[in-house]
């Protein structure tokens, strides 16, 4: 399944949404040199992407695709603006664009921001919990996302969300409660979370971020919000 749009408008636009895309956008093209040269893209992977066995200081470590000795907490950070491919940026910043307006929306700009940055760090963590003897960097934005993801979850579970549905050979378009859509989608990081490690993806940061955005939004959701902005069952 694949989320095409969603019907939940906003009340201004959502700046710092606009401001992460195009952010991570030139990450891509200025830092990882758009993946055109492949000693670049993994030469910024990583510089700065998230080692596991450098966030937790294990030392001696070697053989693995990266020389250790560089980033170390930092990594947290940066590495959520890296990415490996276009397809993987392209994914995650349509993932945000959809999402992200409502939560920012929910939150403030100011507030947004502190959250996608605890998110993500929060997605880096427990991917780094998960596999801590790992030589092998973790980049992307998902980890953050996937806690935006949480947090919409949460503050608009009744909002439909325009997808893309594949069955079999057939491809349909279906309305879906977002409550539906992203319960598969948490079902399904659960589901594959065992075989992170040889599907090259870090599910264990997308099981985390969301859990972070889901448990976070006491926090951060504003208190100014008129009673009809939400639906009233996520209105708290």
């Amino acid at each position: 399944m694949f989320p095409l749009h969603d019907d939940n408008p906003t009340r201004r636009a959502p700046v710092v949404t606009w401001a992460l895309v195009i952010v991570t956008a030139a990450t891509w093209v200025l830092v990882q040199g758009a993946g055109l040269s492949p000693g670049r893209l993994e030469a910024s992977v990583c510089a700065y992407g998230a080692i596991p066995v450098e966030i937790v200081g294990s030392p001696g470590s070697a053989g693995g695709p990266c020389r250790l000795g560089g980033l170390g907490v930092e990594a947290l950070v940066t590495s959520m603006f890296l990415h490996g491919g276009w397809f993987h940026l392209v994914g995650n910043l349509w993932f945000l664009w959809i999402f992200g307006n409502n939560v920012e929306d929910a939150m403030g700009r100011f507030r947004f921001v502190v959250f996608y940055l605890v998110t993500g760090i929060a997605a880096a963590l427990a991917h780094v919990a998960s596999q801590p003897d790992s030589l092998l960097p973790m980049v992307g934005a998902s980890g953050a996302i996937s806690g935006v993801m949480g947090a919409y979850l949460v503050l608009f579970p009744r909002a439909r969300v325009k997808t893309l549905l594949f069955l079999l050979i057939f491809i349909t378009v279906v309305e879906l409660p977002a409550f539906v859509y992203l319960g598969y989608w948490f079902l399904l990081q659960l589901v594959s979370s065992g075989s992170g490690a040889s599907a090259g993806v870090a599910f264990w940061a997308h099981i985390g971020g969301f859990a972070a955005g889901a448990l976070l939004i006491p926090l951060f959701r504003r208190r100014d919000l008129g009673p009809g902005w939400a639906p009233p069952a996520a209105d708290v």
